[in-house]
């Protein structure tokens, strides 16, 4: 078979050599041969040894059918059946949203007071002040703003000049 994957961490490959010998004891109390094994799954028994030994080149659709022709296909539900780390950045990514949602009438409202008109510096203030919004509620939303429109981990761009 060629070796077309990645190198794998030590500890993925321990686990893979270990999977490898549970599957080569359990045809061996079948009383089954490799070439019986190989043959009932649809591989050669060049792949048979290959996953017997751990490869990572060989396919999971191989480790399937050898579990299946072993009748231990029902532990392939297990795998990846619970994810802690994908479930905490799931839940992070929906605070961020559920974050960014909270702040949007009020973007809504900053938006639109900036695309009216401008008056002059004392009554811009007094317009503000009129429609509830302070200066420092106008900065607080301008830094929501530009948290919730960049990406999570992605610092915001800084502008290119040219001269």
């Amino acid at each position: 078979m060629p070796r077309k994957t990645a190198p794998l961490l030590p500890v993925t490959d321990r686990l893979l050599r270990a999977l490898g010998e549970r599957l080569h004891l359990a045809r061996r109390r079948r009383r089954l041969t490799a070439r019986q094994v190989a043959e009932r799954a649809g591989m050669n028994v060049r792949t048979l040894r290959a996953i017997e030994h751990g490869s990572p080149s060989a396919t999971m659709g191989a480790y399937a059918s050898l579990l299946q022709v072993l009748q231990l296909e029902s532990g392939l539900d297990r795998l990846a059946y619970d994810d802690p780390l994908g479930r905490q950045l799931q839940d992070k990514e929906s605070e961020i949203r559920t974050r960014a949602r909270a702040h949007k009438p009020q973007l809504e409202e900053l938006e639109a007071a900036a695309a009216r008109p401008k008056a002059a510096s004392r009554s811009d203030s007094k317009a503000l002040s009129g429609a509830g919004v302070s200066s420092e509620d106008l900065l607080k939303l301008l830094e929501i703003k530009k948290v919730s429109t960049t990406k999570p981990n992605q610092m915001p761009r800084k502008s290119k000049r040219l001269r």
